[in-house]
């Protein structure tokens, strides 16, 4: 096994160019719906003010119903109260001052008086008429039914998953509890090849799509720069990522490039069912939804890969699932890859391993190990995303939390920096001394596992190993203890040893389970010990692009590649691919190189042009 650097087989000045003269116009912005949350004023008409009961002239007013902002007395809450006299001596009734509310000049009729043996007068009390609301001409009784406050819930529920935005997807509140795999589905060109939740999400889903568009400069002028010469025309591409609104912008590209594509999801918790339905509208072949189960995760690949007189020729995966299944369950088809791409840390693992026992029969492109993805997509993407998939599932503090980061590459960094910005007080666990030493100089505690495991409040894997956290360690984790994953797959927190008898678990809230011990103890585990960001929240579009470009040019580079060029092994991404990919997205920050000059050039040994590192160099 031998890991070398690819050279390029398209060279980059076919797609080269100013890139503010062929990106065309950007995307129109999505026009946001009005907030429409204004505080509505007590629904009481005049008249139907002036039919409530009055007030008794020895207590206070009646409470009124339907008028959830005033007291008792008829007052706003925290107002002063008006005193009153604990009885009222008759007087003059003509007097109008005493004139009653209902009677006087209105003609109405006076209320029926009752006088106590020591002389005092009170009004007999009046029939309680129902209130009926203006607007809706409904009538309810003072004290609304349990039927009724189940009614407004459902309501006020209802309303705010009208929208089936990013959050909407997250919190999964459909009552459609039917598996997409039983429905009879067909988009409007009256294709079913697809399998997602709901087809009629799909135009919010575009509308998902166009936002990220805007947001993906590299891509869209990749797009823009290269369709005219389609450079992936007869690449069958199966795939299996992350079902976002982002990658629907590289499935798009990729098809305008000339490439046929099939979709599965990577992940049973990340895919936007919005998304998926706008992808499946425009003619790919989807298959994923939110929440999958195991079986459903393994039916929707083969439905990707078992096509009836269709042979996929290039594979992009994440996590190295897809290209395992195809390998394992269709041998001859595997040998007709011409090349596999793949992100992951874990993924690419597997392919060293098949190359390592020789039965690695395609060449392969690791992304993941590219600067632009280890840079970009793991380091900054993480330091933002892990605060937003916390605050998202557990709503906490992070201000003197005591945080252990398990794994300080470059996804532990990221996530170690952004809670040491928040306040918290953060440990690092690591098995490689360089890794380590960085921890240190970085200023966090190098510690094992065993060591803090009882005082922490938050335990985060960033490894992509196994097993890194046990049931040992979650037996003596304290109680309110939150624990979550920020690497891949679901192995590095031993779930499996939670599902016993002995334990229970409590679902608290999409993607959030307590579960709790026999003697009361509980942990928070969120996502079920997977991908946090991509389960529990979202990750920045602008980084997505970044990895996606990345993806796009290495199966531009493999499906392109004259034969013989990349043999049974893993590549790395060229050098000088990974500086296009990040040249790409300087404009959006108007930012400008600066050019060697030719001395300079010369005193330095490089091109002019680039590559400016040599692959051994470490960013």
């Amino acid at each position: 096994m031998s890991v070398q650097v690819a050279a390029p087989a398209v060279e980059l000045k076919e797609l080269s160019g100013p890139m503010d003269k062929a990106a065309g116009p950007p995307c129109e912005p999505v026009t946001p719906h009005p907030p429409g949350h204004g505080v509505a004023a007590c629904p009481l008409t005049v008249t139907e003010r002036e039919a409530a009961p009055a007030p008794s002239c020895a207590g206070e007013r009646p409470p009124l119903s339907g008028c959830p902002g005033l007291s008792a007395a008829g007052l706003p809450p925290g107002a002063a109260k008006v005193p009153q006299a604990s009885a009222m001596k008759r007087s003059d009734p003509h007097h109008p001052q005493h004139r009653h509310r209902d009677g006087g000049d209105s003609g109405g009729a006076a209320a029926e008086a009752l006088v106590s043996p020591d002389g005092t007068v009170t009004e007999a009390p009046r029939t309680v008429k129902k209130i009926q609301f203006a607007d809706q001409k409904q009538e309810f009784n003072k004290r609304p039914t349990k039927i009724g406050r189940r009614s407004l819930s459902r309501s006020i529920s209802q309303s705010s998953t009208d929208s089936y935005s990013s959050a909407a997807s997250y919190t999964d509140s459909s009552d459609d509890e039917t598996s997409p795999r039983d429905k009879q589905q067909k988009n409007s060109k009256g294709s079913s090849d697809f399998c997602v939740k709901n087809i009629k999400q799909a135009e919010f889903g575009r509308r998902e799509i166009e936002i990220a568009e805007q947001e993906m400069p590299a891509l869209m002028a990749l797009r823009k720069r290269a369709q005219g010469e389609k450079p992936l025309a007869g690449a069958k591409i199966v795939g299996c990522t992350h079902i976002t609104a982002q990658t629907a912008v590289l499935m798009e590209t990729l098809g305008a490039l000339g490439a046929q594509c099939r979709w599965a999801a990577c992940n049973i918790y990340s895919t936007l069912n919005e998304v998926a339905a706008a992808l499946a509208e425009s003619g790919f072949p989807v298959f994923a939804w939110k929440g999958e189960s195991e079986d459903d995760f393994w039916w929707c690949i083969d439905r990707c890969v078992n096509v009836e007189g269709w042979q996929p020729n290039m594979i992009l995966d994440d996590g190295g699932d897809l290209t395992h299944w195809i390998y394992k369950k269709y041998p001859n088809m595997f040998k007709k890859i011409k090349g596999i791409v793949e992100e992951s840390v874990t993924g690419v693992h597997r392919l060293y391993q098949l190359s390592k026992a020789g039965k690695l029969c395609v060449p392969a492109m690791n992304v993941n190990d590219s600067v632009t993805k280890q840079k970009f997509d793991n380091l900054y993407c993480c330091r933002e995303s892990i605060l937003d998939g916390l605050k998202r599932t557990t709503d906490m503090m992070f201000g003197g939390k005591q945080v252990v980061v398990c794994g300080y590459g470059e996804v532990g960094k990221g996530c170690c920096a952004a809670l040491k910005a928040m306040g918290s007080i953060v440990y690092v666990t690591e098995i490689d001394p360089i890794c380590a030493l960085q921890a240190c100089m970085d200023g966090f505690r190098l510690v094992k596992l065993n060591e803090v495991i009882r005082q922490v409040d938050i335990v985060i894997t960033c490894t992509g190993n196994k097993n890194v956290v046990t049931r040992e360690h979650l037996d003596r984790m304290k109680n309110s203890c939150i624990i979550c994953n920020m690497g891949h797959s679901n192995t590095e927190i031993d779930v499996a040893s939670l599902r016993t008898p002995e334990l229970t678990w409590e679902r608290v809230r999409s993607q959030v389970d307590h579960v709790i011990w026999p003697d009361g103890k509980r942990i928070v585990l969120l996502a079920e010990g997977r991908l946090l960001n991509l389960s529990c929240s979202t990750v920045p579009t602008f980084v997505l692009s970044i990895t996606a470009t990345t993806q796009a040019l290495a199966l531009i580079e493999l499906y392109n590649a004259p034969e013989g060029r990349y043999k049974q092994d893993v590549y790395l991404l060229p050098k000088k691919m990974d500086e296009y990919v990040a040249s790409l997205h300087l404009p959006t920050f108007d930012a400008h190189l600066t050019e060697l000059t030719d001395e300079q050039a010369k005193y330095l040994g490089l091109n002019k042009n680039g590559p400016f590192k040599p692959n051994y160099y470490r960013y």
